[in-house]
Order: C-alpha cells, then sequence, then structure tokens
C-alpha cells in the first residue's frame, strides 16, 4: 500500500511533505445487504503538503500543520459516515484535508481490504491542489 509522492522528479524544496500511512479505519461501505449492515475495514494513507518555512524558522506549533487535527477530523468522518462507493469517501476526505488552509497539495488512497476474492485489497486514490482549483 505504499504510495509515491506527489510530482517526486520536481520537488518544491521550500514544502514539507506530511504522510499518513495505514490508518485503520472501521465505516460502512458498500452496496450489498452485508455491506449496509455491518461495518468493513478500510485503510486511509495521505500524502499532504505545505509550505513549511515558518515552522521551520520559529520552531512553534502554531506556524506548523497539525496532522494530528487533520487525523482527528479524517476519523471522525470516515466513521460516523456511511458510504456506497469507495470513490465518494475517497473524495471526501480529500476534500476535507483541502479544507485546511495551508493544504497546498494532497493525495489520498483509500483501500478496502478483501473486496475482491483473490486480491488483498482494492483501493482509490485521488489529488487535488490550490493550483488546480484555481485553473477551474
Amino acid at each position: 500500500m505504499a504510495m509515491l509522492g506527489l510530482d517526486d522528479q520536481h520537488l518544491d524544496h521550500d514544502l514539507a511533505t506530511i504522510r499518513i500511512k495505514n490508518l485503520r479505519l472501521r465505516t460502512f461501505i458498500g452496496i450489498k445487504e452485508d455491506e449496509i449492515r455491518n461495518r468493513q475495514d478500510v485503510v486511509v494513507n495521505a500524502v499532504i503538503r505545505y509550505r513549511a518555512d515558518n515552522a521551520v524558522a520559529f520552531n512553534h506549533i502554531e506556524q506548523a500543520l497539525n496532522y494530528r487535527t487533520i487525523t482527528k477530523q479524517v476519523i471522525a468522518h470516515v466513521e460516523d459516515n456511511r458510504f456506497e462507493l469507495l470513490e465518494r469517501m475517497t473524495r471526501e476526505v480529500l476534500d476535507l484535508i483541502m479544507s485546511f488552509e495551508q493544504v497546498l497539495t494532497t493525495q489520498v488512497e483509500i483501500d478496502k481490504p478483501h473486496a475482491l476474492r483473490f486480491a488483498d485489497s482494492v483501493s482509490i486514490t485521488l489529488s487535488d491542489s490550490r493550483d488546480a482549483r484555481r485553473k477551474v
């Protein structure tokens, strides 16, 4: 379940990268009767990029992007809601992370373990950036 960084070949060295790895949650996901009635495991991975100049220079939490706050909100959103599609859940988590002003770019991958008989999992990956939003 490894994720590549966003545009690793063209890194902006003033940006910090936060990686949330293998956040294991339980939620209602799917359209089959047993999926509607029973929570299932999902695994969330996120790559978040933001300008960390002030956090580095001043060494104060107020200057940094608080990944604990983001993670708590992701946990609450995923565990407190129902989703028919993995695509929808992934988009909602992506939008939640992008709602933090400091976030410039993010990529979210959510795995649904054991969704297919002979596969470890199925996953959806979506990404977004402030630049992409301005062009639309």
